[in-house]
């Protein structure tokens, strides 16, 4: 007699299998993608715009670079790259088509049609050849892959050589009383603010519930250093409740 052991992993503070995943919150952004924007506003008080411009300081775009921005929504760190370095490309990718769809509406993608594409992709499988880009970024978007370390080898694979990894995502504070307090804000304010804007509590429900499972600052930078990466460090934003992480392909 056999017995089938399924993998599985967690959505949120459930534990469900890992083939169930990528659907669920593929059906959680496709829900949102009208009010991502403002949401994203809402919830961080406008800090978020903040935290992608410091990515682009630390990042410093150069003229002539390719950029795959992964789970990258409706744009957000793309237009800010294009913006920075002339003759330089950027492609989008999301695996929920309706974000992509919302990003292209918005005035920047308009501007800079001629240097951005949109591509529909899985972070786990990109759809993209062996070092084909100079760098790679995902913003609050590689807490949701089912399989980080896959999302991270990915990433190495896809770049060149002497390509640059940016990860922006929500962290862990090192300060048990900050985070006590943002932990209340979070749970109490963040789902109610989803079910009046959005119409949608139980996805901001989720992506709470997704930062805490998150791993911590040196955790995950293991995690990027042993997917290849060298030269890896991290910034805390705003006492940690984000995080910049960089890696280089050597």
């Amino acid at each position: 007699m056999s017995t089938d052991h399924k993998r599985t992993t967690h959505f949120g503070f459930q534990t469900v299998d890992e083939g169930e995943k990528a659907g669920m919150v593929h059906g959680v952004f496709s829900r949102v993608a009208s009010k991502y924007d403002i949401m994203n506003d809402l919830m961080s008080m406008g800090i978020h715009r903040v935290w992608k411009d410091a990515m682009m300081d630390w990042l410093a775009p150069r003229p002539g670079q390719r950029l795959l921005d992964v789970a990258g929504g409706t744009g957000d760190v793309s237009f800010r790259f294009l913006k920075r370095a002339p003759q330089s490309t950027a492609t989008v990718c999301d695996m929920t088509e309706s974000m992509l769809v919302e990003g292209r509406k918005r005035a920047e993608a308009e501007d800079m049609a001629d240097r951005l594409d949109w591509v529909v992709g899985d972070a786990m499988a990109l759809p993209f050849a062996d070092n084909s880009f100079d760098v790679y970024t995902i913003s609050f978007g590689i807490r949701n892959v089912t399989r980080i370390e896959d999302a991270l080898r990915e990433a190495f694979r896809v770049l060149r050589p002497g390509g640059r990894l940016m990860v922006l995502e929500f962290s862990q504070i090192p300060n048990d009383l900050l985070q006590w307090l943002y932990d209340r804000y979070s749970f109490n304010v963040i789902p109610v603010m989803g079910q009046i804007v959005a119409n949608d509590r139980d996805s901001y429900q989720y992506l709470v519930e997704s930062i805490r499972k998150f791993p911590p600052q040196e955790t995950f930078a293991d995690m990027i250093r042993a997917a290849g990466f060298g030269q890896v460090s991290y910034r805390n934003l705003t006492m940690g409740i984000a995080a910049l992480h960089s890696g280089w392909k050597i």
